[in-house]
């Protein structure tokens, strides 16, 4: 193993973090990976992408690329692809700017002349229809006739007449002379439901991610998740069930730094590279696997109980009103 390899595995090592975590962070096979590490670089695709990935894996590992390359000059072979690059673009550039203007003005000037003829031809259109109508007279003998207007319309049925009691119709006497009330009923008070406390049990684990029910709450708000960090960690969270889903943060955590998140119907899926560096609480309440990297997911669960309360305790009000 070389010196350069030695020390970014103890870095990696350092922070939690195995050949596929860095893997899964970098995007870079492993086996190049163990070979940056053993200092076999002849099993790399060239030189130019074994400082390529080099400095990467030093990033990711919390390493200064260029003062580790630097400090390794000698082990490094150095890149190639510079001089090969170089003919290659004074070839293209050794084009005559003529010869790409003419081609350009040949693709453009029939299209040019086409859309003319087209705006030519819809203006002539246009003022063809403008005169049309202009030109239309009224037919003989017809004059348009003003509908008569009366002086005194008669109201529409149903309603009083000028000099009739207001609400002649409605407050009338029975024969007894006793007026009729009418009672109105207030219809019954819905009683809200009361909003179930929030709690967190494990429900099962799916590969390598341990899964963790969500229930209680208002379903139309989100539940609280925060993230208290004592030390340096690599920290992915994402909305859904696991990476694929929409990233909320990837990164290295910063001591004393508390990060807040909110869980929906969509579920969260959290991972920290270092557990012990990273607390992870849902609404005050802590969750972990119990693992040196936590791979945990969330998921927003209706908790059946509570409805079946809610279903019962409307029925009991609804009898009582009857």
């Amino acid at each position: 193993m070389s010196e350069l390899g030695q020390q970014l595995k103890e870095a990696r090592l350092q922070k939690g973090l195995s050949l596929d975590d860095v893997q899964e962070m970098t995007k870079i096979r492993k086996r190049y990976l163990e070979a940056i590490e053993s200092g076999d670089y002849k099993v790399l695709p060239g030189s130019f992408y074994v400082r390529a990935f080099i400095k990467t894996y030093a990033e990711t590992v919390g390493l200064n690329p260029d003062e580790l390359l630097e400090g390794h000059k000698k082990d490094v072979p150095a890149p190639e692809q510079e001089a090969t690059m170089e003919p290659v673009i004074q070839k293209r550039s050794s084009r005559p700017a003529s010869e790409r203007n003419n081609k350009w003005l040949s693709m453009v000037l029939p299209w040019t002349f086409l859309a003319l003829i087209l705006i030519l031809i819809y203006v002539y259109a246009i003022k063809g229809n403008i005169g049309n109508q202009a030109e239309v007279p009224n037919e003989p003998g017809t004059e348009q006739v003003d509908p008569p207007v009366t002086e005194n319309p008669t109201p529409p049925e149903g309603t009083d007449e000028p000099g009739s009691e207001v609400g002649g119709g409605d407050n009338q006497e029975d024969p007894n002379g006793s007026e009729e009330t009418p009672t109105d009923e207030e219809p019954p008070t819905e009683e809200e439901p009361t909003e179930q406390p929030i709690t967190v049990a494990e429900s099962g684990k799916s590969g390598n991610i341990t899964i963790f029910d969500v229930t209680g709450g208002s379903s139309d708000e989100p539940v609280k998740v925060e993230i208290k960090a004592s030390g340096l960690s690599w920290m992915e969270v994402y909305k859904g069930e696991n990476s694929s889903g929409e990233k909320l943060f990837r990164d290295n955590t910063a001591e004393g730094q508390t990060y807040s998140f909110d869980l929906d119907s969509e579920g969260m899926y959290i991972k920290s590279g270092y557990a012990p560096a990273t607390v992870i609480t849902v609404d005050g309440e802590v969750v972990t696997d119990g693992k040196t990297t936590n791979r945990i997911r969330l998921q927003r669960v209706e908790d059946t109980n509570s409805d079946q309360n809610n279903a019962s305790t409307d029925e009991e009000s609804t009898d009582s009103g009857e």
